[in-house]
């Protein structure tokens, strides 16, 4: 190979290095701006998960808006290594933005030994994640069931009458996770308050 050949291959090795590094560069930049990206597209088109603090909200007096009804739909989903049974009692139920109402899940564990449960919520559309405020939730502490062992669940919430007038459709989402310390039973010391 003569020199003039090597140094082209030398030339385009480095131009080739170049590129690379320029597309290392841009694909590291476009990862980082997917999560806020996400949030913007969740927020215009008021599709995606809401995001949810798991406590509970603070009681109060709301003005119940008879004159308006709001359709809040249940579903429950098990992550995939998740052996147990779970669901909600009733698929919607119509409400009065204000008024307080109660609905019921039931989850089973189906394996033979003790499993600690963890139910993680989220609120579609986006928006509405603000306005509907549960005042007790099973999702609020991690829940110990024995090999075995169903139980209902009652979720209180209430739909605030702030809820924007075009949304009229909530979803209401839980997914468990199986939150049993690897390699052990479930501890004991775990709140398993039968709501």
């Amino acid at each position: 190979m003569s020199e003039e050949q090597q140094q082209q291959r030398s030339k385009s090795n480095l131009r080739l290095a170049g590129k690379l590094s320029v597309l290392v560069v841009a694909m590291f930049g476009f990862g980082y701006a997917l999560v806020p990206l996400y949030d913007v597209f969740c927020e215009i088109t008021g599709i995606g998960p809401g995001s949810v603090e798991l406590v509970a909200a603070e009681e109060q007096d709301w003005v119940v808006d008879e004159s308006r009804t709001v359709t809040v739909e249940f579903t429950a989903s098990l992550n995939q290594r998740m052996p147990w049974e779970f669901r909600a009692e009733t698929r919607t139920i119509e409400v009065h933005p204000g008024e307080p109402h109660v609905m019921t899940y039931y989850a089973r564990n189906l394996r033979d030994q003790d499993m600690i449960g963890q139910a993680i919520p989220s609120i579609t559309p986006t928006r509405a994640s603000s306005h509907l405020h549960k005042l007790e939730c099973f999702c609020f502490v991690e829940q110990l069931f024995e090999a075995g062992q169903g139980r209902y669940m009652p979720v209180r919430f209430v739909v605030d009458p702030g809820l924007p007038e075009h949304v009229d459709r909530v979803t209401l989402a839980y997914t468990f996770f199986d939150a049993t310390p690897a390699g052990t039973s479930a501890a004991v010391d775990v709140d398993s308050t039968t709501w």
